[in-house]
């Protein structure tokens, strides 16, 4: 699509987009920017009290990245930068190492600026930022470094879908294509298995938000997304995810034309072992299941099963 712009230019040229980083950084004095609300000052020698994360993003590599969804792939890849931490702790996750052992290195925001200027160079068609729900207001801070220095690619904010709507606003403009996670329908289950609460209902109400602020994915002449939502959905053993209650919400509270991730690339992990039935690998048939319930509600732009590298980190 000629003449496309990333949404953080604009703020950028109006001043905003350094008034929403200087509002971040204050929040983080009381730090209420994921959903938990913890309160810690994490621009002092605190961490916050789940993302184990203080003033400055750890980041566990960044490269451009073959395994994402095709419109984010493209031709060069996904410039992908793999934050460490995570405001959730998932019992299976796929990349523990990284999400609840911490792996990586802390960085100031013109080193991950630097990052997003290299994965540009490298022809990456997009800045995907993987587990960013914790580190939002060094994200902002390092895209106005990038911005400033020639940054023009849209940017992917590549999350586990617990987010707080009022850290979502400081995005509002600045993130041109949201992809969260939705991870469980039932509250109890998102409790056993990932240690929140309320993860339906901050979910929900979330990807209401990112889809007020960027509509359905368009994407480029080429199949390449310039903006929108895409939401992905792993599918679990015996139906813990409750697949039919998700594509429902997303059929009949977001929209038809919905580009949904059914994922079928689970498989036991971390503490899975201990946790039957997550102890096993979903069936053929159980994926099969999901994307019939998919089908059934109405949802047609399915990311179907196909073979893929690429890990659910949260």
């Amino acid at each position: 699509m000629k003449n496309f712009e990333p949404a953080y230019l604009k703020l950028l040229r109006s001043g905003e987009l350094k008034e929403r980083v200087r509002e971040a950084y204050k929040r983080l004095e009381a730090c209420d920017i994921c959903p938990r609300e913890c309160g810690v000052n994490r621009r002092k020698s605190a961490k916050g009290a789940v993302c184990r994360t203080g003033e400055r993003a750890v980041v566990a590599s960044y490269n451009p990245h073959f395994g994402e969804e095709a419109p984010l792939v493209g031709l060069h890849g996904s410039g992908t930068i793999f934050f460490s931490w995570c405001n959730l702790h998932c019992q299976f996750c796929q990349n523990y190492e990284i999400s609840q052992l911490g792996h990586g290195r802390e960085c100031e925001p013109e080193e991950i600026a630097a990052m997003m200027l290299r994965l540009q160079e490298m022809g990456c068609h997009n800045i995907n930022l993987v587990s960013p729900t914790h580190v939002v207001p060094q994200i902002l801070a390092a895209v106005l470094i990038a911005a400033e220095a020639g940054l023009h690619i849209p940017l992917v904010y590549n999350t586990g879908g617990y987010d707080s709507l009022k850290t979502l606003e400081l995005l509002d403009g600045v993130v041109d294509i949201y992809m969260p996670d939705m991870k469980y329908s039932d509250e109890e289950i998102a409790w056993k298995y990932s240690k929140v609460r309320n993860y339906p209902q901050v979910n929900r109400a979330a990807v209401k938000e990112m889809h007020r602020q960027v509509g359905d994915l368009i994407m480029d002449e080429r199949g390449i997304a310039l903006r929108g939502l895409l939401v992905r959905h792993l599918v679990l053993p015996e139906g813990l995810a409750g697949t039919a209650e998700i594509v429902k919400f997303l059929a009949e509270e977001i929209s038809k034309n919905t580009y949904l991730n059914v994922m079928d690339q689970y498989y036991p992990c971390y503490k899975a072992h201990e946790l039957p039935p997550l102890n096993r690998r979903i069936t053929a048939q159980e994926y099969e299941e999901a994307v019939r319930l998919a089908h059934e509600a109405g949802l047609y732009r399915l990311d179907e099963k196909r073979v893929r590298l690429v890990w659910l980190w949260r």
